[in-house]
């Protein structure tokens, strides 16, 4: 009878040693799993991403009050659509976001234009309207942002009042470019054209409101490119 429960005694222990040793080889298998798993690259890494984003221009739109609303919408829509990162920026003082437009609208700006001024920009587009182009081209700040567009050979576009009331009057653009046309505007530009956007080396003008649509376009197309503009002008039925 001894030997039997002996015998009994010795199975437990075998059978114990084998449960544990099956748990140790299991851990031991998972731990390895999770660590190779955790070595390889994940779909959406963050190095993926930051290539996705490379390509994305980055686009500054300054605003003021009594800014033209319908020429703000349509760059900042615009250039969203061809895949730019578009920041508006309030010049008013105070670092005030908040600008009542030509006709009325409220536009809250994304950033004030000193939060806007040590930054890096491909593009900076100046919608017009009065008296907010007069409020774009008091504000030194901005100023200071355009003539360094230009010393770098960036692009910088106005429409509207802009190119009369703020690049004329600061020598940021020459010959033959366009403007509203109103005398009054005309008569501060040098030999204005009369086409709706006048692309000019890296600076772009444009006459006003009905032509905003074909100005952003146009904008688009110098920084994708052309192929990029027409699939966008299609989908969003401009002929």
């Amino acid at each position: 009878m001894a030997s039997y429960h002996t015998y009994l005694y010795e199975m437990k222990i075998l059978v114990t040693g084998i449960l544990l040793s099956s748990r140790l080889i299991c851990s031991s298998a998972f731990a390895s799993s999770r660590s190779s798993s955790s070595l390889r690259p994940r779909l959406f890494s963050s190095a993926s991403t930051t290539l996705d984003m490379s390509n994305n221009k980055r686009v500054l739109v300054p605003i003021a009050d009594d800014s033209e609303e319908i020429e703000t919408s349509c760059i900042q829509d615009t250039l969203v659509r061809f895949g730019a990162e578009v920041v508006v920026a309030s010049v008013k003082p105070g670092g005030e976001l908040v600008c009542k437009m030509s006709r009325g609208l409220k536009v809250v700006a994304d950033v004030s234009i000193d939060e806007a001024v040590n930054q890096s920009w491909d593009l900076i587009a100046l919608p017009g309207g009065m008296p907010g182009a007069e409020h774009l081209r008091d504000c030194t700040a901005l100023i200071s942002l355009l003539e360094k567009q230009k010393a770098d050979g960036k692009f910088y576009a106005a429409m509207c009042a802009a190119p009369a009331v703020v690049l004329a009057s600061k020598g940021l653009v020459g010959d033959g470019a366009t403007c509203y046309p109103a005398p009054g505007l005309r008569e501060k530009m040098s030999s204005p054209a009369d086409e709706d956007v006048v692309v000019q080396g890296n600076v772009v003008t444009s006459q006003g409101p009905g032509t905003a649509l074909k100005f952003a376009i146009k904008m688009g197309e110098l920084l994708y490119g052309a192929e990029k503009a027409k699939q966008i002008a299609d989908e969003m039925l401009v002929s």
